[in-house]
């Protein structure tokens, strides 16, 4: 085998470089990403507990109604 075929990095000098490029624009989409999960996924769920948080402590009767009838659907469907 050759010395070049055994050693890529002497065959192409520019690899070093690219290889660089494509590590920093992974690691920015990754970044970015984790902040549209933020933004998207985590806040939108936070302010939906808070809304049936507060709507339980208005209506605890209505709400148990809620959870009941949805662990009955949930239970019905997951029977074997």
């Amino acid at each position: 085998m050759s010395e070049a075929a055994s050693n890529p990095k002497s065959e192409h000098p520019f690899s070093d470089k690219a290889r660089e490029k494509a590590q920093h624009a992974a690691d920015s989409a990754c970044h970015a990403t984790s902040d549209a999960a933020v933004h998207y996924v985590r806040e939108p769920a936070n302010d939906l507990l808070v809304i049936a948080r507060d709507y339980a402590r208005e209506k605890p009767d209505v709400a148990a109604l809620w959870c009941f009838a949805l662990g009955v659907i949930v239970g019905w469907k997951m029977k074997p």
